[in-house]
């Protein structure tokens, strides 16, 4: 059971919440669709979410096969040309390595979706900091790129930090506010918000695709949202 106020895990038997000390009856001033927006959704155990992860560690296990064949194939046959004075078995064998490495950076994905957990947090702090890129397109052709860089700290309740990050686009930043309670679903890379009354969007927790907060469902991977 959770305050509706501030999303802090109460017991049922509580009448205040020990936190913000509102009272647990309070829902009952709610209108029936703040009380719609207040919450962590049951909606995650909908089979749509499961079929997505089990969709995405298909798709990277061949995505990463299709890339290591190539990169075997294109060295053994850049060895037989003597492309950039390279032969064979040693540009072979270059080819065996960067394809085993794309097999590995698949293998580390879907173990990370595997082993991801579950967890509650707060919205800690949000940062916006002006960095720059280098590019070198070479001969002597060096140009650097301003821009910006956004990202939003949670802590979970076990204390560990994660941040949310992206360049030159403020919509997250903006979506989450300090304070704010939210939940990481284990096997997504997103953050489900506590208290959506007031937003107008609201992000796909499996693609993370922005959708009117007023859809059922993802407009691309049909899953639920979570609301």
């Amino acid at each position: 059971m959770y305050c509706i106020n501030c999303g802090t895990q109460i017991s049922e038997s509580t009448s205040f919440c020990p936190a913000c000390g509102s009272g647990i009856n309070q829902a009952s001033q709610n209108t029936p669709q703040s009380v719609e927006l207040r919450g962590f959704s049951s909606r995650i155990s909908d089979p749509a979410f499961a079929k997505y992860v089990k969709n995405s560690n298909r798709w990277a296990a061949i995505f990463s096969m299709i890339l290591a064949v190539a990169a075997v194939v294109g060295f053994h046959i850049a060895g037989e040309m003597g492309v950039e004075d390279m032969s064979n078995p040693q540009s072979l064998y270059i080819g065996f390595g960067i394809g085993g490495m794309f097999l590995v950076i698949a293998l580390f994905q879907i173990l990370g979706r595997k082993r991801s957990k579950t967890w509650d947090g707060t919205v800690e702090d949000k940062k916006i900091k002006k960095k720059t890129k280098r590019h070198d397109y070479g001969d002597d052709n060096v140009q650097y790129e301003d821009y910006l860089e956004y990202s939003v700290i949670i802590r979970s309740d076990q204390g560990k930090r994660h941040t949310i990050k992206s360049n030159d686009s403020d919509t997250l930043y903006n979506y989450y506010q300090i304070g704010d309670r939210v939940r990481h679903h284990a096997g997504l890379n997103s953050y489900e918000k506590y208290d959506k009354t007031g937003d107008k969007f609201i992000p796909c927790n499996a693609c993370g695709t922005l959708c009117d907060i007023s859809e059922d469902t993802c407009f691309r991977r049909k899953c639920p949202l979570l609301k």
